[in-house]
């Protein structure tokens, strides 16, 4: 024990050479005696690991009122002493440190608190983040307390284990990886792995060593060889090796569907240079010597991650036709991207200097707000993770402003990040200057301009389209006050009806008299001069397949397709107009991929077909003859050239052996 007290204090001093470790050495004199008497699974005395928390919060550099707290984490829950007993002995901030880490894991060991696994998963992290917003050291000092408990989990009883791996994984390793603490859910993920699916760890373990020597071998030479061309251009430089790590492989070839030899064929480097200008001089001298591979290119200096994380991505083909990944970064950088928030959130006599990165933790604060509401326990621990989820992208406004969203977001998600009031009164969207349907996924590099009515309220099937926390929220929010929830909820079990088409069109010229945006947007068939107005009954919206109803007195009035009052009431179809957005014609589309028995062929199909950005209503994969089987999925568009980019990109899919519009396409046969 001593020796690691030792180490703590010499790791101290290392880092803040003008500090005083008087409170460390009371924090850790204190913590010694509360604890004193209790011991771990391991049958080491319990103070073994507060001692290990703090040489882990020591080793991301942080200051001694952290590393107090770190060793003092448990007195509040496992000992007699009190809150005011630690504001009179280490003073406040300390106290609040240690109180707010065991509020975040009460609930954890609470086995007589009612509610799913995943509501008391979502309540954690709900009280995670809470806690987080006020003072990030308090999710520092609980990672450190986790990452500490997976190096000694295997104590612990098989159902404990699986417990607190998969929480790690669903909670704790994304919310170290927003923080931009790479090296701490790289550990966390690992372990995790490890005895989550042990089978699968020891046989990625021993694949990765069977490749471990032949594959150093080429990436010493070809490390080698881009040092001498980069000293050549002058461009001050270390060339290093980026390891894979095992949990990473693990998920490359479960989710992407790649087989070991694709994952581990890919080689990985990093080039860490003295200065911002060294890092684009370096990628000219990379994309000189070695093609660089298309659309693998990203630039996350220029636009850095909510996390803080800059670095150059690139991806080149080498002379031998294997592909090379490489990050570009300074050496600030490379800090920042293994230490995260702890690079640049620095504590002195407990007073906070934000060095200019307090705009980083805006993700924290936003999520703040949404979690106050409790209402939807269900979808609270997804929205959480969504939002917590890294997989982000970056959109535009039509002035230039950069917005990041997670993918899959729509542009009703990014109406309600400007702000709820955009939100509510949100009518249809334009991306890059075309109108899209509001279940539209936002991809990378769209300029986005939201249409607003001040008529418009939510409905609620905005919350089948929304993807984060807080526009889900809001809508939910915005529904309870107008009293439309409940009912609103009752009718989402209600079975749909399909799309009604008009029988009898109506002749007239349409001349929109409401000065609304989304009245500018609708066709009507016919030549009289008649107002229209929108059906609150369903409230159609840009992208919906809509039909015009002609009343006695006011005009024409826009109802959805499949609303369920023109179902109740089959007497108006004889007063049906045929009704589009202006320049939206939805058509729908049915297409037929035969494929054959090849492994992973329906997730290439999914991945060809991503970046289409179709609307899909319906899909299904039936069992076929002579060992072959047959994909059909329906989407709806409103660009007639769509349907045949669809069948010219499913036929570059390998696997795919006919496509069609047909009910079944047909093999050709091989001639005789």
């Amino acid at each position: 024990m001593r020796t690691e007290f030792a180490k703590l204090l010499k790791q101290i001093k290392k880092n803040h050479p003008e500090s005083d470790d008087a409170i460390v050495r009371k924090a850790y004199r204190v913590a010694d005696k509360a604890h004193q008497g209790q011991m771990r699974l391991s049958g080491e005395p319990y103070v073994s690991h507060t001692l290990a928390v703090a040489n882990v919060l020591a080793g991301l550099g942080l200051d001694v009122l952290t590393i107090s707290a770190g060793l003092l984490h448990d007195v509040l829950e496992d000992t007699p002493l009190t809150f005011q007993d630690l504001v009179s002995e280490f003073g406040k901030d300390v106290a609040d440190l240690v109180e707010g880490v065991t509020k975040i894991g009460t609930l954890q060991r609470g086995a007589s608190v009612p509610g799913s696994q995943e509501e008391k998963q979502a309540e954690n992290l709900r009280k995670m983040l809470v806690a987080t917003a006020k003072d990030v050291r308090v999710i520092l000092i609980k990672l450190a307390d986790r990452l500490h408990n997976l190096r000694t989990i295997e104590f612990h009883q098989p159902q404990a284990i699986e417990r607190i791996c998969r929480e790690t994984l669903d909670i704790y390793a994304p919310v170290a990886n927003r923080l931009g603490l790479s090296q701490w859910k790289w550990e966390l993920e690992d372990h995790a792995f490890h005895f989550l699916h042990p089978n699968e760890y020891r046989e990625t373990a021993r694949m990765v060593a069977m490749k471990r020597r032949e594959r150093e071998e080429v990436l010493e030479k070809t490390m080698a060889f881009l040092g001498e061309r980069l000293d050549e251009a002058e461009v001050h430089a270390r060339v290093i090796g980026r390891p894979k790590h095992l949990y990473s492989i693990y998920q490359k070839m479960t989710r992407q569907g790649k087989t070991f030899d694709q994952v581990l064929d890919v080689m990985a480097m990093r080039i860490i240079t003295q200065t911002l200008g060294g890092c684009y001089n370096a990628l000219g001298v990379v994309h000189h010597l070695w093609r660089p591979v298309p659309g693998r290119f990203k630039d996350y200096i220029a636009l850095p991650k909510l996390n803080m994380y800059q670095s150059i991505h690139t991806s080149v083909m080498l002379d031998d036709g294997k592909t090379l990944e490489i990050q570009i970064r300074t050496e600030e950088m490379d800090h920042t991207a293994r230490e995260g928030i702890a690079a640049h959130w620095v504590y002195k006599e407990g007073v906070r200097t934000k060095g200019g990165h307090d705009h980083q933790l805006k993700w924290l604060r936003q999520m703040h707000d949404w979690l106050k509401d409790a209402h939807a326990p269900d979808e609270l621990f997804d929205s959480m993770r969504r939002d917590i989820d890294m997989t982000d992208i970056y959109i535009f406004t039509p002035k230039g402003e950069i917005k990041e969203l997670p993918r899959g977001a729509t542009p009703l998600d990014f109406a309600y990040m400007v702000h709820s009031d955009v939100g509510h009164r949100c009518i249809g969207a334009r991306v890059n200057g075309s109108m899209v349907p509001l279940r539209y996924h936002l991809q990378n590099g769209d300029i986005i301009e939201i249409l607003t009515s001040k008529n418009q309220t939510p409905h609620m099937d905005w919350l089948d389209i929304v993807v984060t926390g807080r526009a889900r929220t809001r809508i939910r929010q915005k529904l309870r006050e107008v009293g439309e929830l409940p009912a609103l909820d009752d009718l989402e079990h209600r079975p749909s009806s399909p799309p009604r088409l008009p029988k009898r069109p109506f002749e007239g010229e349409i001349r929109v008299v409401d000065d609304a945006t989304r009245n500018k947007l609708i066709r009507v068939e016919g030549h009289r001069h008649m107002e229209v107005q929108f059906a609150r009954c369903c409230n159609p919206m840009p992208g919906h397949p809509i039909i015009g109803y002609v009343t006695q007195r006011k005009g024409i009035t826009i109802h959805r397709a499949d609303c369920r009052l023109l179902e109740k009431n089959e007497h108006v179809m004889n007063r049906n107009v045929a009704a589009s957005w202006e320049g939206d014609e939805v058509i729908e589309t049915a297409v037929y991929a035969s494929v054959g028995a090849r492994p992973n062929v329906l997730a290439d199909i999914t991945h060809a077909m991503r970046p289409m950005n179709l609307d899909i209503t319906h899909a299904e994969y039936r069992p076929g003859d002579e060992g072959d089987s047959v994909f059909l999925f329906v989407f709806q568009t409103t660009d007639h050239s769509s349907v045949d980019r669809v069948l010219k990109t499913l036929r570059t899919v390998s696997g795919v052996t006919a496509v069609s519009t047909l009910p079944r396409p047909q093999k050709k046969k091989a001639a005789p």
